[in-house]
């Protein structure tokens, strides 16, 4: 699932109300623009969440995506995380066949990737993977040769870099807010 092609990632403050992710889900859908990841959290206030939006550059130009984001009522603020100035992470389960004569290997390779077992069967375990979108592709790939029972991943969050020198990131003001 490694995004190889350009991708913008927004941090869209919304009212915390019913019906917000299916406006705004609905919103890309009618203008075609791919999600390629959407993940929705409260924030510390809790009359807002904060929706982190990975949208396909090709299909969606950024100034397109955050004019139409802008007309929508609940949205609070809109901020463009550069993927080259953000912190991003996600989060993965897999279950894995282990039985005893491979288990040692799927927990070395549970070490290498300092990923964590978080349950253990006769036949499978359980390994949660939190890293960059590439650490999970490579964990994957790796132990799909000892078969992947299932596999469950979040979609990304992303925060932007602390400021070392300046200011990076680009806010885009809706006037609400």
């Amino acid at each position: 699932m490694t995004l190889l092609a350009p991708h913008h990632i927004l941090t869209v403050t919304v009212e915390n109300k019913p019906g917000v992710l299916s406006r705004v889900a609905g919103l890309f859908s009618r203008r075609a623009f791919n999600i390629v990841s959407l993940a929705v959290s409260p924030t510390d206030d809790e009359r807002f969440s904060r929706m982190t939006i990975v949208v396909d550059a090709e299909s969606a130009p950024l100034e397109q995506v955050v004019k139409q984001l802008n007309k929508l009522i609940p949205v609070i603020k809109i901020t463009e995380v550069p993927p080259s100035e953000g912190v991003e992470r996600e989060l993965m389960l897999v279950i894995v066949k282990a039985a005893s004569e491979t288990r040692s290997q799927v927990t070395e390779l549970t070490a290498i990737f300092e990923a964590k077992i978080v349950d253990v069967g006769y036949e499978a375990m359980t390994i949660m993977v939190v890293g960059e979108p590439e650490k999970l592709d490579a964990f994957s790939d790796l132990v799909k040769p000892f078969g992947i029972i299932e596999l469950q991943r979040t979609g990304r969050i992303a925060l932007p870099k602390l400021a070392r020198e300046s200011t990076r990131l680009r806010s885009v003001k809706t006037g609400r807010g």
